[in-house]
């Protein structure tokens, strides 16, 4: 492969790349605002000038200009090389760049940064983005210096309301335009464009529409300032005082590598953000995606209930093991119900109560509707971990949860032992149907129809709250990590049925996680190629 030199050190590229791309791909960080690896390269900031070197044989390219001697106290004639955008720059084999340690270099980019600055308000106290905004970061790294212009700021339009997620601040804006290629080249819906020139410049909402398309948070994400801002985020937390998790994202079985930021004081967590994976999900999430974070603390089974009334998780493992009595004398009397919306170590370990110690063989899938889908990131199945169940199970592969409710009206089963507590179907045919049984028993992370219906409901913990494993619809094992501590009695799901299982009188002996992954690992390996392995470096923002 041939290869450039940045900054003396060997870089290979590949035919067509730019510099920024060979350099980013390298982990060598090139100074930037508009330049991002999703999108066309606009070229206009002006922040990633290198200075380069052409390869043997071919003259440099030189520029005339006046510069400044204290001496002569004057302008004088001299020549510099010609600074180029790195983003737009190809590469050529030989070809020699600086990008640090060139005094010309430096300098250009200190007066970028400094035009950049000249009518940009100075509230950093209240942007959400400061702590981590590269205007910030880069008037330390390239300018360091005060404002020199004394006269009046162009001042814009603040607060602008773009549609239901997005707040526009033009005062803050540096026309990148990321916003504006998002939409058009990845969202595929072209509602944002420049107006004015100069230092007029704004962007601005095509007439009679709003921001409403499904990838609004990701156009606030693309932002490098603080120039658009995310309603839900808006003015509710300090970036440094939350902490990150890698996590996979809850909302469809697209399985989007995330970041999940919380604040470890409150145990809350505040925003979903994509993590790059170019297998999965590249640069982006969309909206839905995005705001998943909240089902880790909503609509949570705080606490075990038994006949639909607090327990304590003691008190609920007797109970379940009063409801379950008599499952020994004929398994065919079981149906297991495996969810979609948990971890394969969870589901691993009902499997193994199941068919090891109960001797169950009836399996059924329970979890969220279908939903809405597209061509870019959104899946119709709205549920994590879908072909995560169908590989665990094997064959005959768990069949939907409505024909479990048609088996139990027509007399197949006494007893039901499920895993979550989202199903398809209607909650009153659920809840008809559950009660005609001798016993059933959920273990659910949210209180929903499963866990009302259920005679015992054990709380476990939502994805946020523990690690495990997701296989998303490509056949990719994602490993999410724990986040949150778990809210009330919550226990993880695979350290429940485990604890069911001693209760009934089997010797379910995983006591750790590592110990469910072990089990799991002949049977069900948990990835024949880790979506994680396959992240490429961070873009930064």
């Amino acid at each position: 492969m041939a290869t450039i030199k940045i900054d003396g050190r060997e870089i290979p590229f590949e035919q067509g790349e730019t510099i920024i791309k060979a350099a980013h791909r390298a982990g060598i960080d090139i100074p930037h605002y508009c330049w991002h690896p999703g999108l066309s390269v606009a070229a206009n900031c002006r922040m990633c000038l290198v200075e380069v070197a052409p390869p043997p044989g071919r003259p440099a390219m030189q520029l005339d200009i006046l510069r400044w001697d204290p001496e002569k106290k004057d302008y004088v004639p001299a020549r510099k090389p010609k600074l180029v955008p790195a983003c737009q720059q190809a590469c050529a084999p030989g070809m020699e760049v600086l990008s640090e340690g060139s005094d010309h270099v430096e300098e250009a980019r200190g007066a970028v940064q400094e035009l950049l600055l000249l009518n940009h308000p100075v509230d950093c106290p209240i942007c959400d983005q400061a702590g981590e905004c590269r205007l910030q970061d880069y008037w330390l790294e390239h300018q360091g210096t005060g404002k020199r212009m004394q006269q009046e700021v162009v001042h814009k339009p603040k607060a602008v309301d773009f549609g239901p997620t997005i707040v526009y601040d033009a005062e803050r804006c540096i026309i990148c335009t990321r916003c504006v290629r998002f939409t058009a080249e990845v969202a595929k819906d072209p509602v944002l464009s420049v107006r004015e020139r100069g230092n007029l410049n704004e962007i601005v909402v095509s007439p009679g529409r709003e921001l409403d398309h499904d990838y609004t948070l990701m156009t606030e994400h693309v932002c490098p300032v603080g120039a658009l801002t995310s309603k839900d985020f808006r003015f509710k937390a300090r970036v440094w005082f939350l902490r990150s998790a890698r996590t996979v994202c809850q909302g469809c079985a697209t399985g989007c590598n995330a970041y999940l930021d919380y604040d470890p004081r409150s145990n809350v967590p505040h925003r979903h953000r994509p993590r790059d994976n170019e297998e999965v999900n590249k640069y982006w999430m969309c909206d839905e995606g995005m705001l998943s974070y909240r089902r880790a603390v909503e609509g949570r089974l705080g606490t075990a209930l038994v006949g639909g009334e607090d327990a304590s998780l003691e008190e609920a493992l007797a109970a379940a093991k009063d409801q379950l009595a008599g499952i020994k004398d004929d398994p065919s009397r079981v149906a297991i119900v495996l969810s979609a919306q948990h971890s394969n170590e969870d589901n691993f370990a009902l499997l193994k109560l199941a068919r090891t110690f109960i001797g169950a063989k009836d399996l059924y899938v329970s979890g969220r509707p279908l939903g809405r889908g597209d061509k870019i990131l959104m899946s119709e199945d709205k549920n994590p971990n879908t072909l995560g169940v169908m590989q665990l199970a094997g064959a005959p592969a768990p069949k939907p949860i409505a024909a479990l409710f048609d088996a139990i009206k027509a007399g197949k089963y006494s007893f039901v032992i499920a895993l979550g507590a989202e199903i398809e179907v209607d909650a009153k045919d659920a809840e008809s149907a559950l009660s005609k049984l001798k016993g059933v028993v959920t273990i659910a992370a949210h209180d929903g129809p499963l866990a009302r219906a259920a005679h015992v409901a054990l709380p476990a913990t939502a994805w946020a709250e523990a690690d495990g494993t997701y296989v998303n619809r490509q056949g990719l094992a994602q490993k999410s990590e724990r986040a949150l501590k778990p809210r009330g009695d919550a226990r993880p799901g695979w350290e429940l049925v485990a604890k069911l299982g001693k209760e009934l009188g089997y010797a379910m002996t995983e006591k750790t996680l590592a110990d469910v992954r072990r089990a799991m690992t002949p049977e069900a390996p948990l990835a024949s190629r880790d979506a994680d392995r396959a992240a490429k470096p961070e873009v930064s923002a």
